[in-house]
C-alpha cells in the first residue's frame, strides 16, 4: 500500500513539473513571449462562440500568424489587433497591457461589456483605439487618458458609457479624431477638449451633455468636423467657432442653443454642412450667411428666426438643401434664389411668408418644394408650359397646402412627369380637376382637398397608376366615382367625402386589395353596396355615412365589425350595424281559389277539391318550415360570431390588465387574461386592445401575421405583431423559451423585441416602433420626394449585413430577408425586423415555411425548392445578395414586363459579363456615385447569390469585404472621418 501511495505522489510531482515548465521558460525570456502571454490571457477572459480565435495557440512561439494579429516584420512584435465583428463577449481583461508595441487596437462591433481598464489607453505606442458598438458601461475613470501617449484615433461610440467625460482627455495632445457619440455621457463639456489643437474630427452627439460651449474653440485650427447634436446644450454659440477656418461640417441640431448666429461664422467659406435644426436661435437670418459659399446643406429649421429671407442666399452656388421649416419668417421668397442652380430641396413651410409663387421654382431643377402653411396668395397660374430642359422632369415633391392660392389648377401640371407628391389642399382653388393629372405615372400622393373644385372626377385619373393616397374631400365635385380607379392597384387611402358625388359605389373599388381607409361620407351616393367589398383584406375604415345608399351591408370581413357611425344617415340601409333588420326573402304564397273548377260547368265543385287543398297546405307548410330553418341558422351563426368576438375581445383587452416586468417575473396565466411579459419597463398599454380589435392602428400584414401600432402608458410607441399561425404553436413553454432567446438578441441594426403576450389562441410579439418606413418604400415608392444617396445606400447595406452577421453569431436564421423587412430609422440607419419567426413555430415544415414567405419572391435561395438540401445561414446570404442588387440598382428583384419577366440577379450578371455593369446603377443617382465602390458592391451581391450554398461567403466575411470596399487604405482605417 505504501509503495502504491509513493508512486501516486511521484506521478503528481511529475505532472506539476510538466505544467509549470512552459511558464518558467516564459518568465526567463519575457521579450519573446509577452505578446503570446498577453493575447492568451485576453482570450481566456472572453467568449468566442464562433471559434474565430481558434488559431491562437499558447504553445506557439509567436502570435504573428494568428487571426486578427499583425506584427512588425522585423521585430516580430504585435503592432495591430483587429477583431472587429468577431462576436466576442465578456470583459476586457488586463492581458492586452502586455502588448507594449501595439499601435492599433480595434474591437468594434462585438458584445463586450463591463468597464474599461484605466490602463488600456496607456500603451506607449497606441495610435488607434476603437471599442465602438459594444456594450461597455459605467463611468470612464478620471485618469483614463492621463498617459495616452501617441493616441490619434479614439472611438467609444454606440456603447452605454455614462458619467462625465474625463478632463484627462486633454492629455491626448496628438489625437486627431474623437468619437464618443451615442452613449449616456452627462455633465458639461470638458474644458480641456479645446486644448487639443491637432484634433480634426469631434463627435459627441447623442448623449446627455448640458451647459454651454465654453470659449476656447478658436484654438482648434485643424478642426474639420464637429457634431454636438442631440444633447441638452444651451446658451450661445461662441464667436470663436469662426476661427476654425478648416471646418467643413457643423451639426449642433436638437439642443437648446439660443441667441443669434455668431457673425465670425461667415469666415467659414469651406463649410459645406451646417445643421442647426431644433434649437431656439432667434433674430433675423443674417445677410452674411451668403459668405459661406461652400455650403451644400443649410438647415435652420424648427427655430425662432424672424424677418425676411436674406437675398444673399443667391450667392450659395453649391447649395443643394435649404430648410427653413417652422420658423417665423415673413416676406416673399427672394428672387436671388433662382441663382442657386444646384438646389434640390427647398422647405419654407410653417412660416408667415407671403407673395406669389415665383416662376423660377419650376425651371431651377428643384426636386422638392414645400411652402405649406404660409400666406402665399395669387392665382394658381403655373408657368409650366416649358420644356424638359427647364427642370420639369426633376420635380418630385410639391407642397403648397394651407395658403391662399386661387384660380384654376393648370393643365400644365401634367408636364411634371417625375412628380411623386402633390399637395394643394386648403387653398381657394376653383374649376375642374385637370385630366392631365392622369399622365403622372409616378404620383403616389395627391391631395386637392378643402378647395372649391367643381365638375367631375376625370376618368383619366386611373392613369396615375402609382397612386397610394387620393384625397379630394371638401370640394364641390359632382358626378359618379370613375370606374377607372381600379387601375390604381396600390391605392390604400381614398377620401372623397363632403362633395356632391352621386350614382352607385362602383364595384371596381372592390378590386383595390390594398385599400385601408375609405371615406365617401356626406355625398348623395345611391344604390346598393357591392357585395365584393367584403373581400377587401386590409380595410381599416370605410365611411359611407350620410348618403342615400340602400339595401343590405356586405357580409363578412371588415363589415362584420363596421362602426355604426360609418353607416349612419342612410335610411334605406339595413343590417346589424344600423340596428335595422333586412326584409326576409320568403317563398311567394300559393292562393287557392275555391270557386275554380276543372270543368266548364259553373256552380259545381270538382270531386278532388279537398285533396288539392291538403296537398297545397302541405307545400305551404314545407316552404314555411324551410324559411324557419334558414332564419334559425342565421340566428345561430350570429350568436356564435358574437361569442367568438366577445372571447377575442376579452383576450385582447387583457393586455391592459396583466403584465410582467422581465424574464424573472412570470405573470399569472388564465384563460381570460393571458400572459404578458415585457423584458423591461412598464407593461401597460393605453390603446392595445382597441388597436387589435378595430384595426384602426394596423400598419400592415405579412406571411406570419398583422402588425399594429400602439402606445405604452409612458407614451412610448411599440409595434405589435399578431401571429396568425396559432394552430402551429403547440407548446407554450417552447414558444416562451424561443421568444426570450430572441429578446436577448440586441444589435444597433436590429428591431428590438421588447416583449410578448400569450394565450392558447392568441400570440403577440411586441417590438420597438421604427418611424422611418421600410427600405422598400424608400426605394420604390418614394419617401417625401427624396431618394437615397449612394452614401445612404451603402450604409444601409452595411448595417443590414452587420445585423445578419449578429443573428448568425447567435445561431438565428432570418429566413425572410427582403427590403420590406428592413426599416429605416430617423437617423437613416437600417433596422432589420421579422427575424427568427420560424424559430417560434416548430411545426413549420419547408412547404409551410415557403408558403408563408412567398411574398419574398426573388429573395429565396434555390435550396428552398430542394428537400435534400439543408436550410442554413447561407439562405440569408442569398437573400442579402438580392437585397444588395436591389439597393444599388433601384429595381425590384423580379420585374414583370408586358411580355417578359426580368430577374434582377440575371440582369446584373449579364451586364457584368458584357462589361456594362455600371449602367445597372440606379439612374436617379445620375452619376453621383463612386464607381470604385458601386461595382465591387454589385459583384459582392452576385457572389452572395451563387446557386451553390458553399460558394457564398458568410455574413462576417461580407461585413469585412464591405468595410474594405469603403476603406481600402490603412490611412483611412486609422483616421476614419478625420
Amino acid at each position: 500500500m505504501r509503495v502504491l501511495l509513493n508512486m501516486k505522489r511521484l506521478l503528481g510531482l511529475f505532472t506539476l513539473v510538466v505544467v509549470l515548465a512552459p511558464i518558467c521558460v516564459r518568465s526567463l525570456n519575457p521579450s519573446l513571449n509577452d505578446d503570446v502571454l498577453g493575447l492568451i490571457v485576453f482570450k481566456a477572459d472572453v467568449q468566442d462562440p464562433k471559434g474565430k480565435l481558434a488559431s491562437w495557440n499558447e504553445d506557439d512561439n509567436s502570435p504573428c500568424g494568428w487571426v486578427g494579429v499583425r506584427c512588425n516584420p522585423r521585430s516580430k512584435r504585435v503592432t495591430e489587433l483587429n477583431l472587429d465583428g468577431f462576436s466576442l463577449s465578456g470583459r476586457l481583461g488586463r492581458g492586452l497591457l502586455q502588448l507594449q508595441f501595439l499601435r492599433k487596437l480595434s474591437l468594434a462591433r462585438n458584445s463586450l461589456n463591463g468597464s474599461v481598464s484605466p490602463n488600456i489607453a496607456r500603451v506607449d505606442n497606441l495610435r488607434v483605439l476603437d471599442l465602438s458598438e459594444n456594450s461597455f458601461s459605467g463611468d470612464i475613470p478620471g485618469d483614463f487618458f492621463r498617459q495616452c501617449g501617441s493616441l490619434r484615433v479614439l472611438s467609444l461610440a454606440k456603447n452605454k458609457f455614462s458619467g462625465k467625460i474625463p478632463d484627462s482627455l486633454s492629455s491626448c495632445s496628438t489625437i486627431a479624431s474623437i468619437d464618443l457619440s451615442s452613449n449616456r455621457f452627462s455633465g458639461s463639456l470638458p474644458s480641456g477638449i479645446w486644448s487639443l489643437y491637432g484634433i480634426r474630427s469631434l463627435d459627441l452627439s447623442g448623449n446627455l451633455l448640458e451647459g454651454e460651449v465654453a470659449k476656447g474653440i478658436e484654438g482648434l485650427n485643424n478642426l474639420r468636423a464637429i457634431s454636438l447634436a442631440r444633447n441638452r446644450l444651451s446658451g450661445k454659440v461662441p464667436d470663436g467657432i469662426g476661427s476654425c477656418l478648416l471646418l467643413r461640417s457643423i451639426d449642433l441640431s436638437e439642443n437648446s442653443f439660443s441667441g443669434s448666429l455668431p457673425e465670425p461664422m461667415q469666415r467659414l467659406s469651406l463649410c459645406n454642412y451646417l445643421n442647426l435644426h431644433g434649437n431656439s436661435f432667434a433674430g433675423e437670418v443674417p445677410q452674411w450667411i451668403g459668405e459661406m459659399k461652400g455650403l451644400e446643406t443649410l438647415d435652420l429649421s424648427a427655430n425662432k428666426f424672424s424677418g425676411q429671407v436674406p437675398s444673399s442666399l443667391g450667392n450659395l452656388q453649391s447649395l443643394k438643401v435649404l430648410n427653413f421649416y417652422a420658423n417665423g419668417l415673413t416676406g416673399s421668397l427672394p428672387k436671388s434664389l433662382a441663382s442657386c442652380t444646384n438646389l434640390l430641396t427647398m422647405d419654407f413651410s410653417q412660416n408667415l411668408m407671403t407673395g406669389d409663387l415665383p416662376s423660377w421654382v419650376f425651371d431651377s431643377g428643384l426636386q422638392e418644394v414645400s411652402l405649406s402653411r404660409g400666406k402665399h396668395g395669387g392665382k394658381m397660374d403655373f408657368p409650366l408650359k416649358l420644356t424638359a430642359e427647364n427642370g420639369l422632369q426633376k420635380l418630385q415633391v410639391l407642397d403648397l397646402s394651407h395658403n391662399s392660392f386661387s384660380g384654376e389648377i393648370s393643365s400644365s401640371l401634367g408636364n411634371l412627369s417625375s412628380l411623386i407628391f402633390l399637395n394643394l389642399s386648403r387653398n381657394s382653388l376653383v374649376g375642374p380637376i385637370p385630366v392631365t393629372l392622369g399622365e403622372l405615372k409616378f404620383l403616389v400622393n395627391l391631395d386637392l382637398s378643402r378647395n372649391q373644385l367643381n365638375g367631375s372626377i376625370p376618368e383619366e385619373i386611373g392613369g396615375a397608376v402609382s397612386l397610394k393616397e387620393l384625397r379630394l374631400e371638401e370640394n364641390k365635385l359632382e358626378g359618379k366615382i370613375p370606374t377607372s380607379i381600379e387601375i390604381c392597384s396600390s391605392l390604400s387611402t381614398l377620401v372623397l367625402s363632403q362633395n356632391k358625388l352621386s350614382g352607385p359605389i362602383p364595384a371596381a373599388i372592390a378590386k383595390l386589395v390594398n385599400l385601408q381607409n375609405v371615406d365617401l361620407s356626406f355625398n348623395i351616393l345611391a344604390g346598393a353596396l357591392p357585395k365584393q367589398l367584403a373581400n377587401l383584406p386590409n380595410l381599416v375604415s370605410f365611411n359611407i355615412s350620410h348618403n342615400n345608399l340602400q339595401g343590405e351591408l356586405p357580409a363578412g370581413g371588415f363589415f362584420n365589425t363596421i362602426s355604426p357611425f360609418s353607416v349612419t344617415g342612410n335610411p334605406s340601409l339595413c343590417g346589424s350595424a344600423v340596428n335595422k333588420s333586412c326584409p326576409a326573402v320568403l317563398p311567394k304564397p300559393i292562393v287557392l281559389n275555391p270557386n275554380s273548377s276543372a270543368d266548364a260547368n259553373p256552380g259545381s265543385l270538382p270531386s278532388n277539391v279537398g285533396h288539392k287543398r291538403i296537398i297545397l297546405s302541405i307545400s305551404a307548410l314545407i316552404a314555411i318550415g324551410a324559411a324557419a330553418v334558414i332564419v334559425i341558422g342565421v340566428i345561430a351563426i350570429t350568436v356564435l360570431n358574437l361569442r367568438v368576438r366577445t372571447s377575442t375581445s376579452r383576450s385582447a383587452a387583457a393586455l391592459t390588465f396583466s403584465g410582467g416586468d422581465d424574464f424573472s417575473h412570470s405573470p399569472t396565466t388564465d384563460t381570460n387574461s393571458g400572459k404578458l411579459v415585457m423584458f423591461s419597463g412598464d407593461p401597460d398599454f393605453s390603446t392595445g386592445a382597441h388597436a387589435l380589435l378595430n384595426k384602426d392602428c394596423e400598419l400592415g400584414r405579412g406571411g406570419f401575421g398583422a402588425v399594429y401600432r400602439t402606445v405604452l402608458r409612458d407614451g412610448h410607441p411599440v409595434a405589435i405583431k399578431k401571429l396568425t399561425v396559432s394552430s402551429l404553436v403547440k407548446s407554450q413553454g417552447e414558444f416562451e423559451r424561443e421568444v426570450k432567446k430572441l429578446g436577448k438578441v440586441r444589435h444597433h441594426n436590429l428591431v428590438a423585441l421588447e416583449g410578448y403576450y400569450w394565450t392558447p389562441s392568441l400570440q403577440l410579439l411586441i417590438y420597438e416602433f421604427v418611424t422611418g418606413g421600410s427600405l422598400y418604400k424608400h426605394l420604390h415608392e418614394g419617401s417625401g420626394g427624396n431618394f437615397l444617396t449612394w452614401n445612404e445606400r451603402f450604409n444601409i447595406i452595411l448595417g443590414t449585413a452587420k445585423s445578419l452577421a449578429h443573428l448568425h453569431q447567435h445561431n438565428i436564421i432570418h429566413y425572410n430577408i427582403k427590403s420590406s423587412n428592413v426599416l429605416i430609422d430617423s437617423s437613416g440607419e437600417a433596422q432589420v425586423g421579422d427575424y427568427g419567426l420560424a424559430r417560434l413555430l416548430p411545426m413549420l415544415d419547408r412547404y409551410v415555411l415557403s408558403s408563408k414567405i412567398q411574398s419574398a419572391l426573388g429573395y429565396m435561395a434555390p435550396e428552398f425548392a430542394c428537400k435534400t438540401v439543408k436550410i442554413t445561414e447561407k439562405c440569408d446570404v442569398y437573400g442579402f445578395g438580392v437585397l444588395v442588387l436591389e439597393v444599388v440598382t433601384g429595381k425590384r428583384p423580379v420585374e414583370y414586363m408586358e411580355d417578359d419577366v426580368v430577374v434582377l440577379c440575371d440582369m446584373v450578371r449579364g451586364a457584368l459579363e458584357e462589361g456594362r455593369v455600371e449602367e445597372c446603377v440606379d439612374g436617379r443617382l445620375q452619376g453621383k456615385f463612386p464607381a470604385e465602390e458601386a461595382i465591387p458592391v454589385m459583384k459582392l451581391g452576385l457572389i452572395c447569390t451563387s446557386q451553390v450554398p458553399s460558394n457564398r461567403p458568410d455574413m462576417g466575411e461580407v461585413v469585412n469585404i464591405l468595410e474594405l470596399i469603403r476603406c481600402p487604405s490603412e490611412d483611412q482605417e486609422e483616421l476614419g472621418s478625420t
